[in-house]
């Protein structure tokens, strides 16, 4: 395989563990894995080396509003940002707070957040990014669960965080708001022992006192972030100084393969949560080369427009962001003149098929480059050459178009929060590689283990099984959590629960996911069992099956209703019938919709993990169709053969 060297021979199964397929690696890290730059050896470091490199570069910047119009970018220089993260960080020790304290950051992307974060790195304090994302609570659980003490939060998070005070101030002491604080905040927080700060106040408070920045080693913790778990609480993934300095060196070393790597006057513009581990690695990598930060202004509607303003060169995404590029992009098309629509369909045929014979997309078809896709060049600000897609699956319809007409490298990547954000990424100029997450990235041994219980075997001549990557990027365990750390790492190999398939080329598809939890469009996680738990608690339910992917942004479901609470219902609404009809009536379809939703409800579900649409089903789910167990477990692979076609249509009525 082109972009692979084997390491490593296959095993046959033995000791009760499945069979595993032979050990692969980059083929970019022949002669070993590349390491990090001298010196390198902490988050800390990272930026430090970048102030001393590059003191007057640009390093953070945002809009400049005037009379609520939005201006160009100002910014703050890497030294401007370092002596304000030495401020920071005098204020957050002049709490009491030591080195492996945990420092929660609760916000939007701004530079505050990068500040607060690069205070934590200089003084070795876990940084604890707080997101609302994972659920009602989810904050609550986060703070308790880590013991944070002091909390950075943007300004209109602030009732978010406050609302918690009750249950959270045995261990949150400080609160620093990243602009203002109310009189009323303050007089709230007051009632409680915990300290609240705006941003200027906090940092007058180290003013006239110098902290010694403590000694920070490889094997330290530099952040704790929380991913969804599939019972319902959220899990602390400890990411160490190592894991983020190993993955720099190996994306260093990826793209200078390919004629790609950064350098000081790259842009990029911040807009993915930081709270999340792929953009906290980017915006690292950025950092690390002396690069420039801008940030949204927080408004998807807006985004396109701070794009023109800002012309970044690297533009990061998830699915659900590309696929709203391409609907808006084929619509202007089909919308357009008989003559421009012609003259694209013709220009965006050609420069395809001349991609597909070989040719580098700069140089397949100049002319249609720059009389009919600059105009979308232009859209996303005219700079940029790499568009990396992660989070998520893109759809190979959209990867492809994208690649033709952005007039940019369109690259798919994939990768954990455990395994440090990226693992695989497909490679520029690669066309075989679309619909792939490409070879693995240079920093990681990787394997396919066989899947018996789903047909999928790793040594078959389609290698297929589960992904399990080795090296020094992965995680350091689950944060108080061992138990759950022992089930995926066994003996030094992460287990990611999803299922991949080896192409021809050393490229990875991915084909399907070995956990019950699994990831919409957007980009969030859903853990369906728990769900599914939930939902089976509704009036008029006696089974739910919940379905979503990661093409579409919303779940539906299948539901055996309950036979004689329908039949009720239908008598009370003067509704005829029989049980069979019953289930095939949309009034009774909208009636079992609104019990799952008053329940989600009442559980206080967040909006993605509500059912949009729902299919009755007179018959039960049964052994025989092969839909459960002997234990009556639900056979996912099995329920989703069994109604695809009900499944398809519900996602098309819904469009």
């Amino acid at each position: 395989m082109k972009y692979l060297i084997e390491v490593e021979k296959a095993k046959e199964a033995a000791d009760g563990r499945p069979s595993r397929g032979p050990v692969y690696r980059s083929s970019f890290a022949k002669d070993g894995f590349p390491v990090p730059a001298k010196g390198m050896d902490s988050c800390w470091d990272i930026f430090r080396m970048s102030v001393e490199k590059y003191p007057n570069n640009r390093m953070l910047g945002r809009r400049h509003i005037v009379n609520g119009e939005a201006g160009k970018y100002v910014w703050l220089t890497y030294k401007e940002v370092y002596d304000m993260v030495i401020k920071v960080g005098n204020s957050i020790r002049s709490c009491g707070i030591e080195k492996g304290g945990k420092c929660g950051i609760y916000g939007a992307n701004c530079s505050e957040w990068v500040i607060s974060m690069e205070a934590c790195n200089a003084h070795g304090i876990y940084c604890v990014p707080l997101y609302d994302t994972l659920g009602a609570g989810a904050v609550e659980f986060i703070i308790n669960h880590a013991e944070v003490s002091i909390a950075f939060v943007e300004e209109k998070k602030l009732p978010e965080l406050l609302k918690t005070l009750a249950n959270t101030s045995q261990h949150l002491k400080t609160i620093v708001s990243f602009g203002k604080v109310t009189s009323e905040q303050k007089e709230e927080v007051e009632k409680t022992a915990v300290k609240i700060f705006s941003w200027d106040e906090f940092l007058q408070l180290g003013e006239d006192k110098q902290f010694e920045l403590p000694v920070k080693n490889k094997s330290d913790i530099s952040t704790i972030m929380y991913t969804s778990g599939t019972t319902g609480d959220p899990k602390g993934v400890l990411i160490s100084n190592e894991s983020i300095v190993t993955l720099i060196a190996g994306v260093n070393r990826l793209l200078e393969s390919v004629n790609e790597e950064l350098n000081h006057k790259d842009v990029y513009m911040s807009y993915l949560p930081l709270a999340h581990i792929f953009d906290r690695v980017i915006e690292e990598c950025f950092i690390s080369h002396g690069a420039s930060i801008g940030f949204w202004r927080g408004d998807v509607k807006l985004l396109i427009e701070d794009l023109g303003e800002l012309k970044p060169t690297i533009f990061c995404a998830v699915p659900r962001v590309l696929d709203r590029v391409y609907s808006g992009l084929t619509q202007k098309v089909n919308t357009g003149s008989f003559f421009k629509n012609k003259l694209f369909n013709v220009a965006y045929s050609y420069k395809l098929n001349s991609m597909r014979k070989g040719n580098k997309f700069a140089e397949a078809a100049p002319i249609c480059d720059k009389i009919v896709f600059n105009k979308v060049k232009q859209g996303l600000g005219g700079n940029v050459r790499l568009i990396l897609s992660g989070a998520a699956p893109l759809s190979s319809h959209v990867e492809g178009f994208l690649k033709v007409v952005t007039c940019a490298h369109v690259l798919q990547g994939y990768g954990l929060t455990e395994t440090c954000a990226g693992t695989f990424v497909s490679l520029p100029n690669e066309m075989s590689m679309l619909g792939t997450v490409g070879p693995p990235v240079p920093n990681v041994d990787v394997c396919l283990e066989s899947v018996p219980e789903m047909g999928y075997d790793a040594l078959g001549s389609t290698p297929r099984g589960e992904i399990c990557v080795k090296g020094k990027t992965l995680f350091s365990g689950y944060y108080k959590r061992e138990d759950l750390t022992n089930e995926v790492m066994i003996d030094g190999w992460f287990h990611t629960g999803d299922v991949g398939e080896w192409q021809a080329d050393g490229s990875l598809k991915i084909i399907d996911r070995k956990k019950n939890i699994f990831k919409l469009s957007q980009g969030e996680y859903v853990a369906v069992e728990n769900l599914e738990n939930i939902y089976s608690q509704a009036t008029g339910v006696d089974s739910v099956w919940v379905y979503g992917n990661s093409f579409e942004s919303f779940l539906v479901a299948v539901v055996n209703p309950n036979k004689d609470a329908l039949e009720r219902w239908a008598q009370e609404n003067e509704i005829s019938g029989d049980f069979t009809s019953l289930c095939e009536n949309p009034k009774a379809r909208e009636h079992i919709l609104g019990e799952l939703t008053k329940t989600g409800k009442e559980k206080k579900m967040k909006g993605f993990e509500l059912i949009k649409v729902v299919h009755l089903d007179p018959v039960p789910f049964d052994m025989d169709r092969d839909l459960l167990t002997p234990t009556y477990k639900k056979k996912r692979p099995q329920l989703l053969k069994f109604y695809q076609s009900t499944i398809d249509s519900m996602y098309k009525s819904s469009k």
